[in-house]
């Protein structure tokens, strides 16, 4: 039998707490589910693996991560990322693990949070548990954001909501599209004066620390302050959420072969 490995493959964070309750939460649902594979991690963001280096600690790229596993016998490998769409980082990702097609028995990649209108639904019944309905209050979650053309997965998902009855619910992001300005209008038009803030992120890092919850002028909570708003902010990563977690852990069990 040969010997199996899983690396999980994350953007990253500098920031400590939220990671061990997300990306380290993830990653420990992934070992209690396969106790008999050699699991490890790798970040895909060269800044935050420098960032951890002149902290004292070394984090792997993708790369060199599957080169420790080659190197203590893995031959049966899956790689599961946590990414939240199919964009520029999963596409690199997936080039980066089709270069150990040939040195390996059996080798397979699974897919990101948002990768399917069955993942929509799934994160959609998640957060909708996370963040009830509330009379006089919106809900407006923080993505990312990409020029790549996944990027469409965050107004798809505001349009499921929509449709399975949360229209108080609404998707922005910090580069993409639909950004804060973009939201606005349709804010305005509501009745609510009240806003929870989150992040549509595995983690809560610096931009749901600052670009979203900060302090400073052009951060989301300063500009909806000044249109009026009353603004409460949830600095929780995704991956805190258990059934967030249940869907790595599918996209883990029905990942495709590659090489």
């Amino acid at each position: 039998m040969q010997k199996k490995g899983v690396l999980v493959v994350s953007f990253g964070t500098s920031h400590e707490d939220t990671r061990q309750k997300t990306i380290g939460a993830v990653e420990q649902a992934i070992r209690a589910e396969n106790p008999d594979a050699q699991v490890a991690s790798a970040y895909t963001s060269g800044i935050i693996r420098r960032i951890w280096g002149k902290r004292g600690e070394t984090v792997f790229s993708p790369e060199e991560a599957l080169e420790q596993l080659l190197a203590v016998g893995v031959r049966d490998l899956t790689v599961q990322p946590t990414h939240l769409i199919c964009g520029e980082e999963f596409d690199r990702l997936r080039e980066a693990v089709k270069g150990f097609g040939g040195r390996v028995e059996s080798l397979r990649l699974g897919m990101p949070l948002l990768s399917s209108t069955e993942d929509l639904k799934e994160t959609a019944a998640a957060l909708f548990a996370q963040f009830p309905p509330t009379t006089g209050r919106l809900v407006l979650l923080m993505g990312h954001g990409t020029a790549h053309y996944a990027n469409a997965m965050y107004a798809a998902f505001e349009h499921l909501c929509h449709n399975q009855g949360r229209e108080d619910l609404f998707v922005g992001t910090v580069e993409g599209y639909p950004a804060l300005e973009d939201v606005l209008p349709a804010l305005r038009r509501t009745s609510c004066r009240a806003i929870l803030l989150a992040p549509m992120m595995l983690v809560a890092g610096d931009h749901a620390c600052n670009d979203m919850a900060g302090d400073g002028p052009d951060s989301w909570k300063s500009i909806l302050t000044r249109e009026g708003f009353s603004v409460e902010c949830c600095l929780n990563g995704l991956g805190e959420l258990e059934s967030i977690r249940q869907i790595y852990l599918r996209h883990l069990h029905e990942a495709n072969e590659i090489g």
